[in-house]
């Protein structure tokens, strides 16, 4: 079933793109049609210039002085700068730098920077000035700033460059995957013990120990789950003969095998520079050779080139799957995607590609099937590429085209509470759940495939208990069940009458294992959502409402008065409260109670330093009191100072704290990168002028490149 409905998601998610793609690509025809009438004007009017040139050089002197004398007069100076910089920018890349026609051991042609006009770029002439620019090393830019434009028209290669057949690629070329190294046997001075005794393991079962002995100290491994699971899949590797010792898991000693890699843990935060710089050149070679594709006319970084090496499951909350053994993936389950006519990678010597494809209508690069879930695993295009900036860009215009009709929908559903037909009141109250609690929509899985994890649509009778009167409130509802990634979702909310009314109705005379919702599944929402608007699913409302909760966060919590500590300590506020919404939970960081007392140990040193400063001014000002002197003057302003500094250390720590505690539980991270218009937070540091390093780290303003772009301080979701 799940496999029906995320292909019918998918075909709505590509159908909203096409149109969207047609609904741009009108927008922009007649701009388009007016710059090249444009430039036709100006190529005309050079060439009328040229030939002047040609009969009289000394006419041309004279008119450079005039020229030079009229742009004091009216500025014309910087109509001409802005004309020069346009030009150059058709130069540059999306990054704003030069590209190379040869770069990382792709030979390809297909690495160009990208053009703003297409018949201009592939004109002779200036392919041949911009080889002669990139022959000589120069870089194809003047160097200063880039003059502004209308972020229509700063990202219209997006919708040029777009094809409307489901096409994403026309040309695709890359190095593949990079396996993990080998297992290396452990040293023979390394043993491991079952029942007080030396055992010898087999090579096979000797990693898997490793992987376990590596985890020794985590929580994971006093689990029952975990150890029930490792246990099952170890012996899977085992000789007959191991299988017949080794039958109790209690028994087994990984002690001196989880001292080892401490011990080689130690060494490498121990390692000279060198020996970091070694390492660090051999990584950066790798990135050069596999951390690159060329894709159409770009030159693209690759997200996770490296497989993931072999080791234990984990999982996320209470998964039923814990502790079992991710298998080493070979070339053999590698399936390679690229184009026909270009270089394909290359297998490892010895061995095969599972497939080698063409599929031009898909963006992966490589695929492979996981062992414990069986689910597909991908080789994807990095963040900042241009398929992915597009797609977030996509992705938040969506949920910016839903905030200008959600007072419709919302009026639809609470007039679909009183409907005649039951299977029309069960999706009224669904949609409202969504909306109002930014559920997931939860697709159908097949039974016992996965943990026992539910969405809206499949909550059954047994998630929710309706209260009448509950801590003062009436009509309330208690939410507890598993969601994504096995992470626990309770709830208490009041809800309207009707919805509390409806949900005693859908209730009744039903088992607690039967479905809430028994007319309803997110094929059949997601089609009702489409009709309401184009493109509309139930992501889109979480993405809607996640971005307008901080956009209202941050305009009541944020003052332009406050320092950029205090700020930010507004802006993670807002974050945390988008987090709570989504359901965003992490469990405390181990170290984190270390870490408060260091943070704690700091404070204390603060305030005695405070003290001790605000001694020293009292004791200056006494002084000067008696002195009257210029030097004893001077002496007050400095401790006035030194306190003041001192203050604000002080203050920034204290936030620090409290932002720390606040945090504890709650991740931010998942919502910045996913559900929250950058732009939101691109407007908001340019607004009240907080540098925007301090919100996103630097895989973040890669990923987020096309926001800081757009995104002015005026911006508004």
């Amino acid at each position: 079933m799940s496999g029906d409905h995320s292909h019918n998601d998918s075909q709505i998610d590509s159908g909203s793109r096409h149109n969207d793609s047609h609904k741009h690509k009108d927008k922009y025809k007649d701009k388009e049609h007016k710059h090249k009438d444009h430039k036709k004007d100006k190529e005309r009017e050079k060439s009328k210039y040229s030939n002047s040139e040609h009969r009289d050089s000394s006419d041309k002197k004279h008119r450079d002085k005039d020229k030079e004398r009229l742009k004091l007069k009216d500025g014309s100076s910087d109509k001409q700068k802005d004309k020069h910089k346009e030009k150059k920018k058709e130069e540059r890349s999306f990054d704003g730098k030069p590209k190379k026609e040869k770069e990382n051991g792709f030979e390809s042609p297909f690495i160009k920077s990208e053009p703003e006009n297409n018949d201009f770029y592939h004109s002779p002439k200036h392919e041949k000035s911009l080889k002669r620019e990139l022959k000589k090393g120069e870089a194809v830019t003047d160097g200063k700033k880039k003059a502004k434009k209308e972020p229509e028209e700063k990202w219209k290669w997006w919708e040029e460059e777009r094809y409307t057949d489901g096409v994403k690629w026309k040309f695709l070329e890359h190095k593949g995957p990079v396996f993990a190294p080998p297992y290396e046997p452990l040293p023979s001075n390394v043993k491991f013990y079952y029942d007080g005794k030396h055992m010898k393991l087999s090579p096979g079962a000797e990693e898997v120990a490793t992987f376990f002995a590596k985890m020794l100290d985590h929580e994971y491994t006093t689990k029952d789950v975990f150890r029930k699971n490792f246990f099952k899949d170890w012996r899977k590797e085992m000789t007959s003969e191991e299988k017949s010792k080794l039958t109790d898991l209690n028994k087994c000693d990984f002690s001196e095998m989880s001292e080892y890699f401490k011990a080689q843990s130690e060494a490498r935060k121990a390692m000279t520079k060198e020996e970091k710089l070694k390492i660090k050149a051999e990584n950066e070679r790798i990135l050069q050779e596999y951390g690159f594709c060329v894709m159409d006319n770009h030159k693209e970084r690759i997200a996770n080139f490296r497989i993931e090496p072999p080791g234990l499951f984990r999982g996320r909350g209470d998964h039923p799957k814990m502790g079992m053994l991710k298998r080493r993936i070979r070339p053999e389950d590698i399936i390679i995607n690229c184009s026909k006519d270009s270089n394909h990678p290359k297998p490892p010597p010895g061995t095969k590609w599972k497939e080698v494809r063409h599929d031009n209508k898909v963006t992966w690069l490589v695929s492979w099937t996981e062992n414990i879930q069986g689910s597909i695993k991908y080789i994807m295009l990095n963040p900042s590429s241009r398929i992915k900036g597009e797609k977030d860009w996509q992705k938040y215009e969506m949920a910016r085209r839903l905030k200008k009709c959600v007072d419709r929908i919302r009026a639809q559903y609470r007039e679909d509470w009183k409907s005649k037909e039951m299977r029309i009141r069960q999706r009224a109250v669904a949609l409202y759940f969504i909306d109002k609690l930014a559920l997931r929509a939860g697709n159908e899985k097949e039974e016992g495939e996965t943990a026992d994890t539910v969405g809206c649509c499949s909550l059954r009778v047994e998630h929710l208990t309706l209260h009448q009167e509950m801590d003062g409130q009436e009509y309330v509802v208690e939410f507890d069940f598993l969601g994504k990634d096995s992470i626990r979702y309770y709830n208490k909310v009041p809800v309207e009458k009707r919805v509390f009314k409806n949900l005693q109705l859908f209730m009744e005379d039903k088992e607690p294992e039967d479905d809430l919702f028994d007319r309803l599944n997110t094929s059949i929402l997601n089609k009702h959502l489409q009709e309401l608007m184009d493109g509309l699913t139930a992501k889109v409302f979480r993405t809607y409402n996640a971005s307008i909760t901080l956009q209202q966060q941050l305009n009541e919590l944020t003052t332009s008065e406050d320092n950029v500590p205090a700020k930010i300590l507004s802006y993670n506020r807002a974050n945390r409260a988008v987090a709570v919404l989504c359901n965003h939970q992490r469990a405390p960081p181990k170290t984190f109670e270390k870490s408060m007392q260091n943070l704690q140990t700091k404070i204390d040193a603060k305030k005695e330093q405070l003290a001790d400063a605000k001694r020293e001014l009292k004791s200056a000002k006494a002084d000067a009191k008696v002195r009257r002197d210029e030097k004893s003057k001077k002496a007050v302003e400095s401790k006035k100072k030194a306190v003041q500094r001192i203050e604000e250390q002080l203050m920034k720590l204290e936030v620090q704290a409290t932002d720390r505690e606040e945090n504890k539980q709650i991740a931010l991270g998942t919502s910045k990168l996913n559900y929250l218009d950058p732009r939101i937070s691109v407007a908001w540091c340019k607004k009240l002028g907080v540098p925007i390093e301090k919100i996103y780290n630097k895989t973040q303003r890669e990923k987020f490149a096309w926001a800081i772009d757009m995104a002015e301080k005026d911006y508004e979701f």
